[in-house]
């Protein structure tokens, strides 16, 4: 008689011989350029720390000086008694910050995008999707009961076919910056097609906010879109901004509505505190040092321009995220290994991450890379794909 779960071994061993096996590395330093790894120092090129504010002096010290204020953890969720002045400042902060009317804190983005979708719709209404958004938005539309459709990815036409023959409340749903190609989503069009249409238009913008705009605010701040064409934002603290943690922000309406109604924020434990102090330092630096930004582009610009020059096959990215498609799975990861051997840090991401047969290495940068580091990346990527 066959054991319970007597599948398990035999599907690990499916996934080995796809090249879809996943590891963990143990990290033995704080994030930065440089990380300890299995006891050597390697470039790091595979962070989301893009303004490398992870590991910055002022945050860390918001942090400490909170932990002997308010303790580590919060002892409750947001609606018993773990809301405190700290969260509170925060959200106040995030709302002026993407010139929202309020803002929602939540443990991760995943927790936010899970929870406020099936807070917004029922069986009688639509969600719409770009077919390469993160799988925290396509979980959400697909646990909302709404009928839930993929457009093509980044196409406005193709949205607009689908639109017209959705039914009840419409929920346009899209990445700001897409994760695994660097793209941005076409927000303009989207913004207009949400209005003609009557829809309302949710942004996950991860990976635009403290990157992109004039002062941090992300893609809508970067295409001047305010908060009647976008109604819906999600942002992340853990990449750009350096901490833990996510936010919706949105009208009065949207986030009193979501305290209401989003399982995912009721029903669990709020960040601590602290958390939200060092993220309330963080903001202030992003908000105020320009010149992360600016240095964040040159680094990018000097990358693809060396890349071109060498002939890589860079996909269509301005971001910090520059994805070099490889295809296979299996020689994905002996590129990723091969890197890791030189000193060099990329992750190979392949499905069911990416579709089939368009694996790659995802290269992201930082403000903090140097000119040098750039340069050595680029030499032995060159050696690399001989």
């Amino acid at each position: 008689m066959l054991s319970a779960f007597s599948e398990l071994a035999g599907n690990l061993e499916s996934i080995a011989q796809q090249g879809l096996y996943r590891s963990r590395r143990i990290i033995e330093s704080p994030q930065g350029i440089h990380l300890n790894l299995d006891g050597r120092q390697v470039l790091n090129f595979c962070s989301n720390d893009y303004l490398g504010l992870a590991n910055h002096p002022n945050i860390i010290n918001a942090f400490k000086s909170a932990v002997d204020r308010y303790g580590v953890g919060s002892g409750s969720a947001h609606l018993v008694c773990g809301h405190t002045t700290a969260h509170h400042a925060l959200e106040e902060e995030l709302a002026d910050f993407t010139g929202r009317d309020r803002a929602l804190l939540f443990s991760t983005g995943y927790m936010a995008n899970i929870g406020t979708i099936p807070a917004l719709l029922g069986r009688t209404d639509t969600v719409l999707e770009d077919r390469l958004n993160h799988a925290s938005l396509l979980d959400g539309g697909l646990s909302s009961g709404a009928k839930f459709i993929r457009y093509a990815h980044a196409d406005a036409a193709d949205l607009d076919a689908k639109l017209t023959k959705a039914q009840g409340n419409k929920l346009i749903v899209t990445d700001g910056v897409f994760s695994m190609d660097g793209d941005f989503a076409p927000i303009n069009a989207l913004a207009v097609l949400a209005k003609n249409h009557g829809a309302w238009l949710m942004v996950d913008d991860a990976h635009g906010l403290g990157v992109l705009g004039k002062h941090g605010g992300g893609l809508l701040q970067y295409n001047g879109l305010k908060q009647d064409d976008v109604q819906i934002l999600m942002g992340t603290l853990g990449k750009a901004l350096g901490t833990f943690g996510a936010f919706v922000a949105g009208s009065e309406t949207l986030i009193e509505s979501l305290i209401q109604k989003v399982r995912t924020y009721t029903y669990t434990t709020a960040l601590p505190p602290a958390l939200a102090e060092a993220t309330r330092a963080s903001l202030k630096l992003v908000s105020t040092e320009h010149w992360r930004r600016d240095r964040l582009e040159q680094v990018i610009r000097r990358f693809r321009v060396g890349a071109q020059q060498l002939g890589l096959q860079l996909m269509s990215s301005t971001s910090a995220i520059q994805p070099l498609m490889i295809g296979d799975s299996h020689k994905a990861v002996a590129i990723s290994n091969a890197l890791l051997d030189n000193g060099i840090l990329v992750s190979a991401i392949r499905p069911p991450t990416v579709p089939r047969n368009s694996a790659r290495l995802r290269i992201t940068f930082s403000t903090m890379h140097e000119d040098a580091h750039v340069e050595h990346l680029l030499s032995v990527l060159a050696d690399t794909l001989k």
